[in-house]
């Protein structure tokens, strides 16, 4: 019976275990840490397709390759060109064997990669994908993920990528965090780290997807530089949509539909004709030209320049990186709250409860099964101690009929307990259940209106977030249902215990009570000295969940640089510090428990002596004894298994903390002020921006813009053009009012963005990222995604102007196809494309394009250029 409180901790733990158990017990397809496997004494770097066939496991009905044929001799370059989906990043997949094909081989030298030991086959190669993944740990870290080496090559590498003059002038050089995804630097220079990641490794296969797509011209054709000495002896494989970029290819292949339809150099695909049977590389090469031409030639946009140089009525410096002065920089430390508080508050727990005031009148049905369980713990053990006298009586009929009179009530008792216990745990359980979702909710809403800002400090990463989430809730959830139900039931249970063995035997019940406030001390203390400790721990384990879930999420990346162990010695770094502090709250529980033992122990002995001492001088008899003892000693247990749970108590104030903390936090930037000015009509989309001065949250000593100073009228076209770093999308980030400019001011339509209601103005801004953003629905769903009802033929004209709805309509589901976390099941360019529908389906006064046409092919980005104006 006393055990019955403990078995909703046994179910829970048994669920976990299970899931726990099942994915360690997975056997994968392809598995990494497989040590058979043959290792080639040398690689020359022949790559082999043959006839190759194969499709994603999560779309089994769509084809990528059928029949795929490819041969690359050892040192040589090819280069992969077609349109978005057509199977060029797939092909990198395979051969890293991410995949595996569904017919066909890939050889290697020779030999099946499917023979060669994988972890070795993936050394031999080094990745660099059209979309970086950075960790959120130095850039020197992420250098050394492809290969462990000295410093002198981490800088030589970063010098090859055209990355080292960069790193330099960051404050902390090679020691600058990245921040979680590489949130603090521009896509340029995660491309660069990306780069100099891969060419750390000295690989004898090189394979570049989109390795260029987020460098400026300039520094496009210093990397170029770089990747073709690099490419020097080495079988490399471009994925490109620059033709420049595969120019110099021995061979480029046209892929349509997972087969080849033109292959050839340079020069042979340029003279290619429709006749031929070829004519698309030499289509595109074409309207590459057009482009430049039209771009540097076409009096229409070299009027809208001129137009737009002399809208500029203030002079607008250089976008360059500026470093701050030191009073600068203390000025943004001291400005978010974040960056100096310290300790929040332990908010009340009676606003915890008040969360669970919908649930009243399961609170009192939960109460009152507490409270009936209480008496009936205690009934037990006064019956407990009156079935041990019967034995001492002489009579045989009577020792038989009080026996039966007791078993029927230890039998009503047991009923009783069932009732009682499931009265309790249900109700509270529900209670607590209600609880966590409502906290969870809350804490969503809260935190998806903080200013950008905040989620840029590295213990407000995504990960981070999600942890919380996911932990502190089901503290506060425990805290309210399971402990709450226990210590209400220990308080009925001690109160009656001690009226009624003060009752019975008031002597020994004194005594015996007297012990109770020792144990009860010994639990105190243990609690409040675990409760200081818990922080530390708390804030080492959001690091290690956040390294966690980073490696999950870049899985891929991970894979691809078999840097599995180096991302489980990172995370064995984080736990170090929870390991201690771990320890030394056992030491502490150690301590507590060993001593309200001890007193327990020592608390029956004592009940024992003074006892048989009152029953030989004749004041109390053998029952009454008995009966006290029993009673007082449930009482010492319920205590103890109060006691016993002093560290859950702990963890959950400081969870209580933190999630109030949360709740409590008033953001910089609030979208859901109501107050502000609503245009009732559409914006004019006149932009100013007057003497901005702006360093990022997370960099306050590194100022971006110095007194900047820009003017855009509505209607007119403004290309913000700079290095990598130079603050373009920092502008873009202004003008949606990601974040606040120190100085000066952002004006739209001469009213400082400051004023708008939040909500109202950014309805009526677009902006498509440079990192496409999907979300784990389908592509009709991300198209509509932010704009209610939507009629079908709406969501088909924005796909049509976003060349989206001829390969969205090819697709097997249509527009009901399922995009996969963060668009996994798409390509770069069929994200962007929806991504562009998005924009484009909410019909903006201002559209923000920040690397747009990224991941589009040459004659994908001329369509786009001819028809966004529109």
């Amino acid at each position: 019976m006393f055990a019955l409180p403990n078995i909703t901790f046994f179910a829970t733990a048994m669920a976990a275990a299970s899931r726990i158990f099942e994915m360690i017990n997975h056997l994968p397809n392809i598995d990494s840490e497989e040590e058979s496997g043959k290792k080639l004494a040398t690689v020359r770097g022949e790559l082999i397709f043959k006839d190759v066939t194969f499709s994603y496991p999560s779309r089994p009905g769509t084809l990528i390759l059928q029949g795929f044929n490819l041969n690359v001799p050892a040192g040589r370059s090819v280069g992969l060109l077609g349109s978005s989906g057509s199977g060029k990043s797939t092909i990198i997949s395979l051969l890293q064997r991410f995949y595996d094909p569904l017919r066909g081989d890939i050889l290697l030298d020779g030999n099946r990669i499917k023979k060669l030991h994988l972890k070795w086959l993936r050394s031999q190669m080094g990745l660099v994908n059209q979309e970086p993944v950075l960790f959120a740990t130095s850039i020197r870290e992420n250098i050394l993920f492809g290969k462990g080496a000295p410093m002198q090559l981490v800088i030589d590498a970063a010098k090859d990528a055209n990355a080292h003059d960069f790193i330099c002038n960051l404050p902390d050089g090679y020691d600058t965090q990245v921040g979680q995804f590489g949130v603090q630097l521009s896509g340029g220079q995660k491309q660069r780290i990306a780069i100099a990641r891969a060419l750390i490794r000295d690989p004898k296969i090189l394979l570049l997807d989109e390795a260029t797509s987020a460098l400026d011209a300039e520094s496009e054709r210093t990397v170029q530089d770089a990747l073709d000495k690099a490419s020097t002896g080495r079988t490399t494989i471009v994925i490109a949509h620059r033709l420049s970029t595969m120019r110099g290819s021995d061979l480029i292949l046209v892929l349509q539909s997972g087969k080849v339809i033109e292959s050839g150099s340079h020069d042979e695909l340029t003279q290619m004709n429709n006749r031929q049977g070829g004519g698309t590389y030499s289509k595109m090469v074409e309207l590459q030209h057009k482009a430049l031409q039209n771009d540097s030639l076409n009096p229409n946009i070299q009027t809208e320049r001129k137009h737009q140089t002399k809208l500029t009525s203030f002079p607008s410096p250089i976008i360059q990186p500026i470093r701050s002065s030191k009073v600068l920089a203390m000025m943004i430390y001291m400005r978010d709250g974040n960056l100096v508080s310290s300790y929040p508050p332990t908010p009340s727990q009676w606003r915890l409860l008040m969360m669970n005031a919908p649930e009243w009148k399961r609170a009192v049905l939960g109460c009152l099964g507490d409270i009936g369980f209480g008496a009936v713990q205690t009934t037990h053990a006064f019956s407990l101690g009156s079935v041990v006298s019967v034995y001492y009586l002489t009579d045989d009929n009577l020792i038989r009929s009080k026996t039966n009179l007791y078993c029927f009530i230890f039998l009503g008792l047991t009923v009783l307990s069932f009732v009682t216990n499931l009265l309790q745990h249900y109700n509270f359980a529900v209670m607590g259940e209600r609880l966590t979702k409502r906290v969870r909710e809350k804490m969503l809403e809260k935190v998806l209106t903080f200013e950008i800002g905040w989620f840029d400090q590295d213990e407000n990463t995504s990960a981070a977030i999600c942890a919380r989430l996911a932990t502190e809730e089901n503290m506060v959830r425990s805290l309210v249902g399971d402990r709450v139900a226990l210590l209400l039931q220990v308080f009925t249970g001690a109160s009656l215990a001690s009226v009624l063995a003060l009752v019975v035997a008031w002597r020994l019940a004194a005594v015996m009570i007297a012990m109770q406030p020792f144990l009860i001390c010994c639990f105190y203390s243990r609690s409040v000295l675990m409760k200081r400790m818990p922080e530390k721990a708390r804030i080492a384990q959001n690091e290690g969940s956040q390294l966690a879930s980073e490696a999950v999420v870049n899985h891929t990346t991970i894979t691809a640089f078999s840097s599995q162990n180096r991302i489980l010695s990172l995370f064995e770094t984080t736990q170090r510090s929870p390991h201690k502090e771990s320890v030394k709250q056992s030491w502490f529980a150690g301590i507590g428990l060993f001593s309200s033992q001890f007193l327990t122990t020592a608390s029956i002995a004592l009940s024992f002596w003074y006892g048989g001492r009152l029953i030989h001088q004749n004041v109390i008899t053998s029952q009454h004894m008995f009966q006290a003892f029993f009673v007082l000693m449930s009482t010492g247990k319920n205590i103890a298994d109060a006691g016993s749970m002093t560290s859950d108590l702990a963890k959950g104030a400081d969870a209580v903390r933190s999630v109030f903390a949360i709740l409590d936090r008033k953001p910089e930037i609030d979208p859901d002020v109501p107050q502000g000015i609503k245009p009732e009509k559409e914006l004019e989309g006149n932009i100013v921006l007057k003497n901005v001065f702006f360093a990022y949250p997370a960099r306050p000593d590194q100022m971006v813009f110095k007194g900047l100073s820009l003017k855009i009228e509505a209607g007119t076209t403004v290309a913000l053009v700079g290095e990598s770093g130079s603050g373009k999308s920092t502008i873009i980030s202004l003008i949606e009012r990601f974040y606040d400019p120190l100085n000066g001011s952002v004006e739209i339509d001469k009213k400082d963005i400051k004023l708008y209601n939040l909500r109202a103005l950014r309805s009526h801004i677009a902006l498509v990222s440079q990192e496409p953003t999907l979300f784990a629905g389908t592509i009709r769903e991300n198209i509509v995604y932010g704009k209610l009802n939507v009629a079908e033929a709406e969501l088909r004209q924005a796909a049509l102007h976003a060349n989206a709805h001829d390969f969205i309509s090819s697709m097997e589901n249509g527009y009901n196809t399922c995009c996969g976390e963060k668009g996994v099941q798409l390509s770069g360019g069929q994200k962007q494309r929806i991504a562009l529908a998005r924009a484009i389906l909410k019909n903006p006064a201002i559209l923000l394009l920040d690397e747009a046409t990224r991941h589009s092919i040459v004659y994908q980005k001329t369509w786009f250029n001819k028809h966004w104006r529109k």
